[in-house]
This record gives structure tokens, C-alpha cells and sequence, in this order.
């Protein structure tokens, strides 16, 4: 077995026997411990209720965070003419119709959101093998099939989180810097939270909510309790 390192011993010993912690408890316990030399990220893990194997159990939507992520999101659009102009005052990075399809095609993907115009799905249908393994397919069910490319390229930048329940019933997240205010971060977990928990699909069965637990990057987990998440 690997010798663990200092770091990694202090960080386990901090969090040792804590569980259950209100959010605030939990934003500082790891705030406090995390000690790599980059600004980690806050994250979230959330074990549902649900078997997204079924359609009426999928769990998808997506998030405004009140203080954004700290991460710098690289938007692609796909459109044409004026609404392409739209997506580049807005300030997307990207923005193309056939030229950009071939761009994806050749393996070339440097965005972290594609957003696309209506009339462009049955151009961006052919990239789905591409795009939708690695979360990238334009979904109007998130707001990233639009007439209204300038707020969604917009609300990409300002913060916004997609989230999707994975196969095992869970739905991870990065919602914050560890840097950010133990105030800003505790927010962002109550946001987070709520809108996983309203987007409680019809065929879900006994406790939707299981768990929640919050980490940074590099660092150990510890679990909420789940009356403190409320707004």
C-alpha cells in the first residue's frame, strides 16, 4: 500500500468522526483543510432516490448559482447569420454552423457548453456520439436549444450548472472556489440543492433526497445534514 503524505493524513485526521454537519460547519471544515496549491473546488456529490435507467426517473436541469463557479466557461454556438452575430456580442468563444461541426468531427473540442439554435439540430444531431457522451449536446430541456443565444451564452459565463443524475443514482457538481466566502459557498450549496429538488421527476418512489456531501478537490468528503440545506 501507498505511504500516504502528510497532507493527506492531516486532511483525514480534521475530518475524522464528522458527519452529519450543518452546511456552514461543513463549508469550514473544508475551507480550513484544504491545502493544495491551486484554488480547489467546492464539490458536490447528491445520492438520489431514482433509477434513470427509467425515463420517468431521469433527473436533469440546471442551476444559477447566486456567486457563480470561479470557473472560467468557454461557450460554443451554433448558429447563423444574426442570431450568430447575437452569440458573439454576447461574448461566446466560439460560434459556427458546418465549419464548427467539422472542427468536433476531427477532435477538436475546446468549449465546456455548446449552445444551438433550433434550425442547427439536425446539423449538431450528427455529433451526438461525440458531444453527449461528454455532456455537450445541446438540450432544450436546459436552455441550450434557443432563439435566445445572448442570455444563454450569458447565463454559461455568469455561472450557470447543468447537472445530470448518473447511473448509479448520483449527481455531482462544482459549485464554487475555495476561495470563495464560507457565506458565498453555503449558498451556492442551498441553490445547488433546491434545484436538484425541484427537478424530482414524476416516477421517483420513497426518499428522493438520500444524501449530500460536500468536498474540494483534493480533499476528503463529509456528508450535510440534510435539514440544513433548506433556503
Amino acid at each position: 500500500m501507498a505511504k500516504l503524505g502528510k497532507r493527506t493524513v492531516a486532511a483525514r485526521a480534521a475530518f475524522d468522526g464528522k458527519t452529519n454537519l450543518s452546511v456552514e460547519e461543513a463549508v469550514k471544515l473544508i475551507k480550513t483543510s484544504a491545502s493544495a496549491k491551486f484554488d480547489e473546488t467546492l464539490e458536490i456529490a447528491m445520492n438520489l432516490g431514482v433509477d434513470p435507467r427509467y425515463a420517468d426517473q431521469m433527473v436533469r436541469g440546471v442551476v444559477q448559482l447566486p456567486n457563480g463557479t470561479g470557473k472560467t466557461v468557454r461557450v460554443a454556438v451554433f448558429a447563423r447569420g444574426a442570431k450568430a452575430d447575437e452569440a458573439k456580442e454576447a461574448g461566446a468563444d466560439i460560434v459556427g454552423a458546418e465549419d464548427l461541426m467539422e472542427t468536433i468531427q476531427s477532435g477538436k473540442i475546446e468549449f465546456d457548453r455548446c449552445i444551438a439554435t433550433p434550425d442547427m439540430m439536425p446539423l449538431v444531431g450528427r455529433l451526438g456520439k461525440i458531444l453527449g457522451p461528454r455532456n455537450l449536446m445541446p438540450n432544450p430541456k436546459v436552455g441550450t436549444v434557443t432563439m435566445d443565444v445572448a442570455n444563454a451564452v450569458k447565463a454559461a459565463k455568469g455561472g450557470e450548472v447543468q447537472f445530470k443524475v448518473e447511473k448509479a443514482g448520483v449527481i455531482h457538481g462544482g459549485i464554487g472556489k475555495i476561495s470563495f466566502t464560507e457565506e458565498a459557498l453555503a449558498q451556492n450549496v442551498r441553490a445547488f440543492v433546491e434545484a436538484v429538488s425541484k427537478a424530482k421527476p414524476t416516477g421517483a418512489k420513497g426518499t428522493y433526497l438520500k444524501k449530500v456531501s460536500l468536498s474540494s478537490t483534493m480533499g476528503p468528503g463529509v456528508t450535510l445534514d440534510l435539514t440544513t440545506t433548506a433556503n
